[in-house]
């Protein structure tokens, strides 16, 4: 039989007119929608990914976690969830803020039949609207940030671990990490910062089935080494410096270096012995450039670190290439990339080097002269809380980094999503004039577009209730207020509540409210922040304001995308 005969004839690609209308579509959005919204907040629902054919169980929260364990087939999907990792790779926080308010933004407008030109235009003027407010100076949901104190920033710290419920900390554990995250995050910053800022690096160490007290921030870098390579090393000579250095090539004495093609060799010669003479001659150089520390990325020849031990060198290896770059900065020493003669301005050096032990697992500490570089001995119970616990801490001191670029936070705990909200509904209520002239609109349109909008951004604060309390907003600022569920006919809210989502006002004050998403005429909330206002409040819960501005607009630029589609092609080959 002829070969070809067997090959199946390529199907041709099916396109598909207004995909937003299939049930399809709608219930895979709506199925993707109630997946983030559930582990949205500190009470979020925990999720396990794990597929059919075994390996690792992730229990997680976190978007970047979700989705990228999360298989998606439908192509709207696919362009929703790639916006939101995007946006996560690049910010690293407010990865569900920003697939919800997408998925509500594009269920919100799929109902009202309007031309999706219109739509899109008027939710990029609303965006514009919203903007513009969170980065003027009458914001009364942003809160400059204060580097001459920690209040804020720890705040910060706290609140972005305290809405990740994986990490399974307790509030006295909370408090720890938060502090040791600011401290690592202020190691990174050079003394003598100028108007241009250059940070430093925290390196994360893993330290499993401890408590999360045990958790430490130490200067410089510790590497890990087993207690029989410490024995061997011991003791080390006490100096005022140690000369360091780093190898990124193998000192194994292999060939596996050397690349493709042909190795001729003379008859009679060993590649071995060779190999060996090369790193002895290597090791007399640096014995003679007094070198008190060998550092390699990958492996070193037994008899190569046996003769630098009697010359009183220590030699570290399977370094990895992770801590390369870390290494260079805390010690200034060039990574020698040959077997060659080694140029002395290769050579580093470092204050100390002394022995540290945490746990079971024993570390060389690398003391530097003066760096940015610190390390982060992170703690936790077990490997899917330490996993989850690591990742945030990550989030946090990006968020921290932001900071220094945009000085600013913003209010969290769901109160900025609904004090937008009063804010628009007033502003298009009482100035529509200038909308209409602008985007050649009825004010019919531009009311069902403010609606729906508002709409999306009040579901989006509503999720951070899980447990089927009530959600109020008040009519003086504008802020989010939870309440237990099933309440007595008769109500006095100021017994019932205790402060808003983000902690800064007490329902002692003469306040009246609404439930959330009730009628109710639009009002100015108040705006200007005062200092007195956000120093009276002991505890914030606050978000990092650049990462949350841009999640706000991937979140309504991809609902546009996604509502513009006209038609998808699939290859189904």
């Amino acid at each position: 039989m002829n070969n070809m005969s067997r090959l199946e004839a390529k199907k041709p690609s099916i396109c598909r007119s207004e995909p937003l209308t299939g049930e399809r579509t709608r219930a895979s959005l709506a199925a993707l929608r109630g997946l983030v919204t559930s582990c949205y907040g500190p009470a979020g629902r925990l999720k396990q990914l794990h597929n059919g054919r075994g390996g690792s169980v992730v229990t997680t929260s976190q978007s970047a976690a979700l989705l990228a364990g999360l298989p998606v087939s439908h192509p709207v999907l696919k362009v929703l969830t790639a916006a939101v990792r995007n946006h996560v790779a690049c910010f690293s926080d407010g990865g569900l803020f920003t697939a919800i308010l997408c998925c509500n933004l594009v269920e919100n407008v799929q109902r009202l039949g309007l031309t999706p030109t219109t739509v899109i235009k008027l939710n990029k003027h609303l965006l514009s609207l919203c903007t513009s407010y969170l980065k003027s100076e009458v914001c009364a949901c942003r809160i400059p940030v204060d580097f001459s104190s920690t209040q804020i920033l720890l705040s910060l710290v706290r609140s972005i671990l305290t809405s990740k419920p994986a990490c399974m900390l307790i509030a006295k554990e909370v408090d720890h990490i938060s502090t040791l995250i600011l401290r690592a995050f202020l190691l990174t910053i050079p003394e003598n910062a100028q108007e241009h800022i250059i940070l430093g690096k925290s390196i994360i160490v893993p330290l499993k089935g401890q408590r999360v007290i045990d958790s430490a921030v130490l200067p410089g870098i510790l590497i890990e080494v087993s207690e029989v390579q410490l024995m061997k090393i011991l003791p080390i000579k006490k100096s005022d410096s140690f000369k360091v250095a780093l190898f990124g090539v193998s000192l194994s004495g292999d060939l596996s270096d050397t690349g493709e093609g042909t190795l001729l060799v003379s008859y009679g010669v060993s590649l071995e012995n060779a190999a060996l003479d090369q790193l002895f001659n290597l090791g007399k150089q640096l014995v003679s450039d007094h070198v008190d520390l060998v550092l390699c990325q990958k492996v070193i020849h037994p008899s190569l670190k046996q003769f630098l031990r009697t010359h009183h060198v220590i030699a570290v290896d399977r370094i990895g290439v992770s801590l390369m770059e870390p290494l260079s900065k805390v010690t200034g020493a060039w990574p020698i990339g040959s077997l060659g003669s080694i140029s002395p301005s290769s050579y580093g050096s470092i204050k100390d080097l002394c022995i540290a032990k945490f746990g079971c697992k024993h570390f060389f500490h690398l003391i530097p002269n003066k760096t940015t570089i610190c390390s982060l001995l992170l703690c936790n119970r077990n490997d899917t809380a330490w996993d989850e616990l690591k990742l945030t801490c990550q989030t946090a001191l990006h968020a921290l980094q932001l900071t220094i670029k945009d000085p600013y936070v913003l209010l969290g705990g769901g109160c900025t999503e609904t004090h937008l909200v009063a804010y628009i509904r007033h502003k298009t209520r009482n100035e529509p004039e200038s909308v209409l002239q602008d985007e050649r609109c009825s004010q019919t349109e531009l009311q069902l577009i403010t609606d729906a909008f508002c709409s999306a951004l009040e579901s989006l604060a509503g999720s951070l209730e899980h447990d089927g309390g009530e959600i109020l907003t008040d009519s003086k600022y504008g802020h989010f207020w939870s309440v237990q569920a099933n309440l007595p006919s008769a109500v006095n809210w100021p017994d019932l509540l205790s402060r808003c989502g983000c902690g800064l006002y007490s329902s002692q004050e003469e306040l009246s409210w609404s439930f959330l998403r009730s009628v109710r005429h639009p009002f100015p909330p108040q705006t200007c922040l005062s200092c007195e206002a956000t120093g009276s409040a002991s505890t914030l819960t606050l978000d990092c304001f650049t990462a949350k501005l841009s999640g706000l607009q991937v979140a309504v630029e991809t609902a546009s995308l996604i509502l513009d589609l006209s038609c998808v092609i699939e290859d189904t080959n």
